[in-house]
């Protein structure tokens, strides 16, 4: 009986002594670091904003809050278009954003997030992690001391609210339009004034009269502005954005001197909150469109000879900038690859079974 209740102390002994060796070790692998990260968002845009308010919580959980990051909305420590900047200089040591707000740094940069008529959500996130795109990505984004990481995806974007409809080409000459990245390009060649101006200034600007046409987002995102307010016919789609990938800047050094542990982590943070987003936004997309229509919106689709005039500009642009810059041809050639391997199986397959039943589900309701 002594025998036994000594081996019972000494067994229990040993645990919790070792319990108290291992407590150092644990410390010393998760340390005390604390980041602040900026971003191009703000609270007035739910899905983008909270995708950051997100992936900080999961850092911190995960750490015991050993990784702590602080999280500034838009213009509290840098300007919403300044984030690239902001995070490669070090002020901060992470930033959310979309990269073509920089293609007046580098139109390269636009294919982080999006080009006109490129790859839609799916083939985007393919294209990044088993295609090609995180290499070629990571190589430009090394460039600007950033590391970056795919960071959700709004899905394929509205073609934006205009004061008067677009009936044909001739429709889009002097109108002064807030848009980014590669789509002002384009959209430029075919007599567009294009602005690229942050989300709390569009209402004004269209209000006010200075824009006569904006593109931001899609319905969930445009309802919270109340962009329907100030214009009235709502186009699509969105061509110059099949998608729009997110992403998270995050300094080279910074990451460097992280923990593998924590570096890990983050790839799975971003992962895991950028589903989040896209499936966020394919949840409040539908029911936001009906309120906008039931609203007065007037949802209407591009005409045929718009979007061919489009695609041709796009066409143009792409040619000139390959003939002048290898670095963009290189992506460039790459990514446009992927897209026409890969649209003739979207086609044959999601293509005709979101067709059929568009038509079936409309039939049935008559």
């Amino acid at each position: 009986m002594q025998r036994r209740s000594f081996l019972k102390k000494a067994s229990l002994g040993a645990v919790a002594g070792s319990a108290v060796l291992a407590a150092p070790a644990v410390a010393d692998e998760n340390p005390k670091i604390n980041w602040k990260m900026t971003s191009s968002y703000g609270p007035s845009l739910p899905p983008l904003f909270s995708t950051s308010e997100l992936f900080v919580k999961m850092i911190d959980e995960a750490t015991g809050g050993n990784f702590n990051i602080r999280l500034y909305p838009g213009g509290e420590i840098v300007p919403a278009f300044e984030v690239m900047d902001a995070v490669g200089d070090g002020t901060v040591e992470c930033g959310q954003t979309a990269s073509y707000y920089y293609y007046g740094k580098d139109p390269s940069f636009c294919f982080d997030t999006a080009v006109p008529f490129g790859l839609n959500t799916r083939q985007m996130f393919s294209w990044m992690y088993n295609g090609d795109g995180m290499k070629l990505m990571r190589e430009l984004f090394a460039t600007r001391n950033i590391v970056n990481f795919p960071f959700g995806n709004t899905g394929t974007q509205m073609g934006g609210w205009y004061r008067k409809e677009i009936k044909k080409v001739e429709d889009l000459n002097g109108l002064k339009m807030r848009t980014a990245g590669f789509a002002g390009e384009v959209l430029a060649r075919m007599g567009v004034v294009p602005q690229q101006i942050p989300a709390g200034d569009i209402y004004p600007s269209l209000e006010k009269g200075t824009l006569d046409a904006v593109e931001f987002v899609g319905p969930a995102d445009d309802e919270a502005l109340g962009l329907q307010k100030v214009a009235k016919y709502y186009y699509y789609p969105g061509w110059w954005e099949g998608s729009a990938q997110v992403s998270l800047y995050v300094n080279d050094e910074a990451y460097e001197n992280l923990p593998k542990q924590y570096q890990s982590l983050i790839e799975t943070a971003t992962r895991a909150a950028g589903t989040n987003l896209t499936a966020k936004y394919d949840v409040e997309n539908p029911e936001a469109l009906r309120r906008l229509i039931a609203d007065g919106a007037v949802l209407k689709a591009f005409p045929r000879e718009v979007m061919d005039a489009s695609f041709e500009a796009s066409q143009e642009v792409y040619k000139e900038f390959c003939h002048k810059d290898e670095g963009f041809k290189k992506i460039y050639d790459n990514y446009m690859e992927f897209r026409d391997n890969v649209v003739p199986w979207f086609r044959v397959a999601e293509g005709s079974y979101d067709n059929y039943l568009g038509i079936a589900l409309a039939n049935k309701r008559k």
